[in-house]
């Protein structure tokens, strides 16, 4: 990507409250691969069409509504988007360790169109990322999603349990990155999706190891992905690089144990997160989470950023600027929760979504009212 200015700036100060807040997961159960080609081309407008004629059709491209009418969207506009996002659960025991060790990154290059700064807002200095310890027990909420792009063609991004509005204390909803979910412009929409919550708590696979039993890498299982939503704007607009269709880049997955059982995703990890709509951006200090897999890491182990106050970029100044952070970690790690202290507790307030080549900081969607109401719909939805 072209080269952008910046302004190097302490962000490390004020992480340790979020650091604290995080170890409440447990007890709320009630609660960029680097390769340069050009970017595809774009499909048919009427695999993108508005799902209601009630819906403007100006605005966005290929014929979406305006932000304003997308914020207004009712339960019966947003099923009718969904059903372009059918979801077909992954065959029992397809991915066992082998698949999953053989999972690459799948991450939007860094922007080929670079992001505007915001006037005031320089862009933050790199803040190492830091492994996790062993076992997972302070973040059982965070995981691995792993899925198909093609024919034994398999790939990984990162993902965190948040809280069901209508199903307290029982949720069986994950947030990652809607370039996890699909291809965006080109309407491919990815198969075999599951998720793996706490992924490698133990370390049976760290350092070149080989677990013997999925129980040592899955300590709670593997959750099939039986239904997703992302945003309209990433489905219209996502490609191959960073654009004004990241600053909609999430998706919602609603998942299913493939070994059966009554408990709940959120039961069986011992709790989620809730997501924290239109955050105050002054007030957020963020701690990232992720499992980066491109060099110098190698997919096997959570890392952490405690990032600070973040920063604003801008592909397109009509939308919620992306909130950036300083954090070196890679590819891999797109979808991973972003968290903030709301009423001492901690709170979803976006994914990561795409980085620079040099992997100093990394961006994600500000959560507004679409993601909202996105939300909404998938936790109302049979």
């Amino acid at each position: 990507m072209s080269p952008i200015n910046r302004t190097n700036r302490s962000l490390a100060s004020a992480a340790a409250g979020v650091t604290a807040a995080l170890t409440l997961f447990t007890a709320t159960a009630c609660g960029p691969d680097e390769t340069e080609k050009p970017p595809p081309a774009p499909s048919s407008a009427a695999a993108v069409a508005s799902p209601s004629a009630s819906a403007s059709k100006a605005g966005l491209p290929a014929g979406l509504p305006s932000l304003d009418d997308l914020k207004k969207w009712k339960f019966e506009d947003w099923d009718n988007w969904a059903k372009q996002h059918v979801v077909t659960p992954a065959a029992k025991g397809f991915w066992d360790l082998e698949k999953l060790l053989q999972a690459k990154p799948k991450d939007p290059v860094s922007p080929k169109q670079p992001p505007t700064d915001d006037g005031n807002d320089p862009l933050p200095s790199a803040i190492q990322a830091k492994p996790m310890t062993h076992p997972y027990a302070q973040y059982p909420v965070d995981g691995k999603v792993f899925f198909d792009i093609a024919a034994n063609q398999h790939a990984v991004c990162s993902a965190t349990v948040i809280s069901d509005p209508q199903h307290p204390g029982k949720s069986n909803l994950v947030w990652t990155a809607g370039h996890c979910l699909t291809s965006g412009k080109t309407n491919q929409q990815y198969s075999n999706i599951a998720f793996v919550p706490s992924f490698n708590s133990s370390g049976a696979v760290s350092g070149g190891k080989r677990a013997k039993a999925e129980s040592e890498y899955a300590p709670y299982g593997v959750w099939d992905a039986t239904m997703a939503i992302t945003s309209p704007q990433w489905s219209a607009e996502g490609g191959e690089y960073g654009s004004a269709a990241s600053q909609y880049d999430f998706a919602i997955l609603k998942v299913e144990n493939q070994n059966g059982g009554g408990k709940s995703l959120e039961e069986t990890v011992g709790g989620s997160v809730p997501v924290w709509f239109n955050a105050p951006r002054d007030q957020l200090k963020i701690t990232a989470i992720g499992y980066p897999s491109a060099k110098p890491f190698d997919g096997m182990e959570m890392e952490r950023c405690e990032a600070g106050k973040p920063s604003r970029l801008s592909f397109d100044k009509t939308r919620p600027p992306m909130q950036v952070i300083g954090c070196t970690m890679t590819a891999g790690s797109s979808g991973g929760g972003w968290f903030a202290v709301k009423d001492g507790k901690p709170a979803l307030v976006s994914n990561t979504s795409i980085g620079p080549e040099d992997s100093t900081w990394l961006a994600g969607p500000y959560l507004d009212d679409v993601a909202a109401n996105a939300l909404s719909y998938i936790a109302k939805k049979n």
